[in-house]
C-alpha cells in the first residue's frame, strides 16, 4: 500500500496553458469581435428575434457587457477547475490516476458554451451592423453539444482503456 503524504512533491502537476487555452482563446477571440463591430454598431441592438424581424432591443454596452462577463467568467472558471484538480493530485498515488491526460479535458470543456456565447454575439453583431442572419442559435448548439459529446466519449474511452492497461499490467506482476 501507498503512503498518502500531503506533502508529496513527486505528484505535483505543474500548470501548463494547454489546460485553459480553449476557453483563453474563445474570450480573446470575443474581445476581437467586439474591437472589431463596436463602431459599426447603433447605440440599440436587437437581440431578440420574432421570426426574422426583431422584436427586442437592449443598449450597446449592455449587449456588449452581457457577452463578455460570462466569457470572462467561464475563463475563470476553467483556471479554477484545473488548479484544484492539480492541487488534488498531490493526495493521489502516481499510479492511480491518469490525471495528467484528463486535466486538459476538463479544463477545455468549458470552451462548449463559450462558442455558442460566441456565435451568439457574432450573429448580434452581424444583424445589427449588416442586417446578415446566421443559422439559428439553436442549430449551433446542437452542434456544439453533439461534437463536444463525441470528443469527450473517445477521451474517456482512450482514458478508460490506458488506466485498465496499467491494472493488467500490475495485477501480472
Amino acid at each position: 500500500m501507498v503512503a498518502i503524504n500531503p506533502t508529496n512533491m513527486e505528484n505535483k502537476i505543474p500548470f501548463r496553458w494547454t489546460y485553459i487555452v480553449l476557453p483563453v482563446a474563445f474570450l480573446l477571440l470575443s474581445l476581437v469581435l467586439t474591437a472589431i463591430f463596436y463602431s459599426r454598431l447603433t447605440s440599440e441592438i436587437a437581440y431578440h428575434f420574432q421570426g426574422d424581424t426583431p422584436d427586442r432591443w437592449l443598449g450597446r454596452s449592455a449587449v456588449i457587457t452581457w457577452m463578455i462577463i460570462p466569457q470572462a467568467l467561464f475563463t475563470i472558471l476553467a483556471f479554477v477547475i484545473a488548479r484544484v484538480i492539480m492541487l488534488g493530485a498531490r493526495y493521489w498515488p502516481p499510479e492511480s490516476t491518469p490525471l495528467k491526460k484528463l486535466l486538459p479535458v476538463m479544463g477545455n470543456m468549458l470552451a462548449l458554451p463559450q462558442i455558442i456565447l460566441f456565435f451568439a454575439m457574432l450573429q448580434f453583431f452581424l444583424y445589427n451592423a449588416y442586417q446578415i442572419k446566421m443559422m439559428p442559435l439553436w442549430i449551433i448548439a446542437v452542434i456544439v453539444m453533439v461534437l463536444g459529446g463525441i470528443i469527450l466519449v473517445v477521451f474517456f474511452i482512450r482514458i478508460v482503456r490506458e488506466f485498465r492497461s496499467r491494472q493488467v499490467k500490475s495485477s501480472q506482476e
